[in-house]
């Protein structure tokens, strides 16, 4: 284990200030468990700053510059010998077997989705004598039992032709990116698009008309619908429509911190009557509270008591990012300031952007690599082993397969 993940195993447990007896017991359960993280980012590499410097030199173009460092950071760690093996010791010590996988880009351009989907479909075969990408929930359990991790892809959003001749031609991306291996999809992000409204903007209109056919065409070919930046009234009228479970993939409770991003009790029960699962998050700003790993357990527990554990799952949203990547973007040197994208749009004054949510103590409590200090926590709280492995993924695969079996 690293320098940088056992610094943040001590502050996490230092928070918890858990007993022995749980520690031993949750670390031990963690190992055996089946961990599926409802979304997130595998370990990433790091960006070659030569490269880039000489890029902005040149005069490349933000779009450029952008991209050539989101790639870098993703498919390094199949080309680099020394970031592969800190790769897979991250996915090892985090005892995470597999990753819903955020494998697309925020929007609806098929080809801007394409391409970080190439991204993920390299890493995963580069490196498939430890890493898979499951075709099917039921490769997941298969992955672990085989002493591999797996990566279980998704996109954030609903690729569309863009051409508007018909509802039926303007989703057929759907199904091809449904054979290129994406399995679950955002209908909106942030911001408000043909499909419904996003969390960000300031009305909650809901799902749109041709936001119900994708949906529809999202059940019918076997795309879990993702909702977890979706309008409230968006997330409640997608599970109306929907035939199948729906996800808040990565979000949490507003009752206990009232963030745009986090789902009301009529969300999350609009959700759970379909079946679904709220996944909870590790972004300080969303939790609330203290925003450290007790705000995290707090919505798991509040959604747990709620709504029972079945619902509840945990999408954490960071990343492991080994230290010589913060080493590489400091020798960045003429790297200009890029403009947001789009479909980030965020409110400009939402607490995600207050420096009390930079406190690195809080931040590294929720470290990507503390799944197994995540596991100790749930056993202080007094869940039953059985409850904590339906937390720690069943209840995510389980949904995963109903969705996928529906249509196949």
């Amino acid at each position: 284990m690293n320098e940088t993940i056992d610094k943040a195993r001590r502050i996490g447990l230092d928070l918890l200030q858990a007993k022995q007896k749980d520690i031993d017991h949750g670390l031990e359960l963690h190992r055996h468990a089946l961990v599926v993280e409802s979304y997130g980012f595998s370990p990433r590499g790091a960006i070659d700053a030569d490269r880039v410097n000489e890029l902005a030199a040149a005069g490349a173009s933000d779009y450029e510059l952008r991209e050539t460092m989101e790639e870098m950071s993703l498919i390094s760690v199949a080309t680099d010998e020394h970031l592969a093996r800190q790769y897979r010791d991250a996915l090892d010590d985090a005892g995470v077997d597999c990753i819903f996988q955020n494998a697309g880009e925020e929007g609806q351009s098929a080809l801007q989705l394409l391409k970080r989907l190439g991204n993920f479909t390299y890493v995963t075969d580069m490196l498939g004598d430890f890493m898979h990408r499951a075709a099917t929930p039921d490769d997941i359990p298969k992955a672990k039992e085989l002493g591999k991790h797996c990566l279980y892809l998704s996109g954030n959003g609903v690729p569309l032709r863009q051409e508007w001749k018909n509802t039926s031609e303007e989703l057929r991306y759907v199904r091809t990116f449904f054979q290129l291996g994406v399995r679950m999809m955002h209908l909106t992000y942030n911001r408000r698009n043909m499909l419904g409204d996003g969390c960000a903007e300031k009305t909650d209109a809901g799902l749109s008309d041709f936001g119900e056919a994708a949906v529809r065409e999202m059940n019918r070919v076997g795309v879990l619908v993702d909702v977890a930046h979706c309008g409230w009234q968006t997330c409640i009228d997608a599970a109306h429509i929907s035939a199948q479970p729906i996800v808040a993939s990565h979000s949490g409770a507003h009752a206990l911190n009232g963030h745009i991003r986090c789902k009301t009790d009529e969300v999350m029960r609009a959700i759970v009557d379909k079946g679904g699962t709220v996944g909870v998050c590790c972004i300080p700003a969303f939790l609330g509270l203290s925003g450290d790993i007790n705000a995290f357990l707090d919505h798991i527990d509040y959604i747990a008591a709620k709504f029972g554990t079945d619902t509840v799952t945990i999408g954490t949203d960071v990343a492991y990012t080994p230290a010589i990547a913060a080493q590489a973007r400091q020798k960045l040197t003429a790297l200009r300031s890029l403009r947001p994208r789009f479909e980030a749009f965020w409110p400009v004054d939402d607490p995600l952007f207050d420096p009390q949510w930079k406190d690195e103590t809080k931040r590294q409590s929720l470290a990507w690599s503390n799944w197994p200090i995540f596991t100790v926590g749930l056993v202080q709280r007094g869940y039953s082993d059985d409850d904590i492995q339906k937390i720690l993924g069943g209840n995510i695969l389980r949904v995963a397969r109903q969705a996928f079996q529906a249509a196949h």
